[in-house]
This record gives C-alpha cells, sequence and structure tokens, in this order.
C-alpha cells in the first residue's frame, strides 16, 4: 500500500505543469509583470509564481472568463514579504470585456477574500466579501474589517475614511 500511495504521487508531481504566465491573454500577464517589477525593485532575484496565482472564474456573470491574480503564495528570490504585509497579500481583479480584452477593475492588499455562490438570477454578478486591514473600517490593523463587492467592468478600490 505505501509503495502504491509514493507511485500515485511522484505520478501527481510529474503531471504538474510549472505556472506559465504566457497561458494568460495579454492583460493578466501585464498583471503578473507587477510581481517581477516589484521583484527587480527590491533586488529580490527570481519571482516563482504557485501554481493557483491566477484563477480563471465568470465574476460578471456574462459567461467570460474574468481572472482573480492572487500574489499570496508567490515569491521574490527568498523574500516573504514582498506581496503581503499586514494588510494582506496583493490581489487584482480583472474581467474580460466584450471586445476579449481584459481590464483591470481592482488592484489592492486583502487578508483574505471569499466568492459568494452564483446569483439565481441569470447573468447576476458575483459577490466577492472581501477581508482588508482594520483601517478600512476606522479601526486599526488587528481589527476585524470586511467589505462586500459586486464586481463588474467598473473599477473600484477600498478607502480608508
Amino acid at each position: 500500500m505505501f509503495l502504491l500511495t509514493l507511485f500515485v504521487s511522484a505520478a501527481r508531481a510529474e503531471d504538474a505543469t510549472p505556472f506559465n504566465p504566457s497561458n494568460y491573454p495579454p492583460g493578466v500577464q501585464t498583471a503578473l509583470r507587477y510581481a517581477n517589477d516589484e521583484c527587480t525593485g527590491e533586488d529580490g532575484g527570481e519571482v516563482t509564481f504557485a501554481p493557483d496565482t491566477v484563477r480563471k472564474i465568470d465574476l460578471t456573470g456574462d459567461g467570460r472568463n474574468d481572472y482573480i491574480v492572487d500574489f499570496s503564495e508567490t515569491k521574490c528570490g527568498d523574500r516573504e514579504t514582498t506581496y503581503c504585509g499586514t494588510g494582506g497579500c496583493v490581489i487584482k481583479i480583472l474581467v474580460t470585456l466584450p471586445d476579449a480584452s481584459v481590464r483591470e477593475v481592482f488592484d489592492g492588499r486583502v487578508r483574505s477574500y471569499k466568492i459568494a455562490p452564483p446569483s439565481v438570477k441569470r447573468g447576476g454578478a458575483r459577490v466577492i466579501r472581501f477581508d482588508l486591514h482594520g483601517s478600512f473600517c476606522g479601526g486599526f490593523g488587528a481589527q476585524a474589517c470586511v467589505k462586500q463587492k459586486a464586481i463588474s467592468a467598473t473599477p473600484f478600490a477600498f478607502k480608508e475614511p
């Protein structure tokens, strides 16, 4: 049984494909370049993306793939804090427009996020719950701060009061 488990684990490791930014549309590739620019600015070395850095999901309800680029597991050389800090980690949300171009609608630090189930209304936008740094709710870092947003093609940002 142990050998079977070892064999299956090795087979999965061989099947795992490394992250490749060129598998995504140009707008997503531009968002990914942010990681390289930040790392270069810190003289940090090579950028390593996690396999799940980019998540494809219809957020706007129009049937097209949209993208969440999550840098929480991205590494800049041996640095652990290039893309994350007390305010959370950098994420970018990009939506696909009718002409197939991609527009960035959010770029900010979040501690975590959760996508609500799709609306029962056909074509409805997905709502994302963002857990943010306490200062976005008038508090301080450790305090809970939750904001929700229905995703559309309109850019948005969270502002401190």
